[in-house]
């Protein structure tokens, strides 16, 4: 189980907030990183979304301790990295937030189940899934076999 992941973004506590408006959770400061927030889905387990600056990026520190930060300020903000998110919205909802914040989203599919393409700040993509989306998702999604 994935319980967090992070993004970036040029206006991180606005995104933040819309986060939080999509999970219906809450949102809180990251202390670690200057302009940092958090969006928690409230959904007992922890899952959320950490919004750092575009240009933040994540490196392994010469010797013990923890993963050190530091900015690029010429990064654009784009990434490969992304996320498929289970919401309870109905997609007229997810839609609605997307257009009132100016950001593409879009219903797609993908193979076996369907996803909304929502584009945070129209750079950063997550998938977006209501209920239904994910029960199909969870159908198609391969079993692990337990070996003895």
């Amino acid at each position: 189980m994935i319980h967090h992941l992070s993004l970036p973004a040029r206006q991180t506590r606005h995104v933040a907030d819309v986060l939080a408006e999509l999970f219906g959770g809450v949102v809180t400061g990251f202390g670690p990183y200057p302009d940092s927030w958090i969006a928690w889905a409230g959904d007992g387990h922890g899952t959320a979304i950490e919004v750092y600056p575009v240009g933040t990026e994540l490196y392994p520190p010469d010797g013990p301790g923890q993963a050190a930060f530091r900015r690029d300020p010429t990064a654009t903000g784009a990434t490969a990295t992304h996320a498929t998110v289970s919401l309870d919205r109905t997609e007229d909802d997810i839609l609605t937030i997307a257009e009132r914040e100016g950001w593409r989203a879009l219903r797609l599919p993908r193979g076996p189940f369907d996803v909304i393409e929502f584009w945070i700040e129209n750079t950063v993509m997550i998938e977006l899934m209501t209920p239904d989306m994910a029960a199909h998702y969870r159908a198609a999604a391969p079993r692990a076999e337990v070996s003895r």
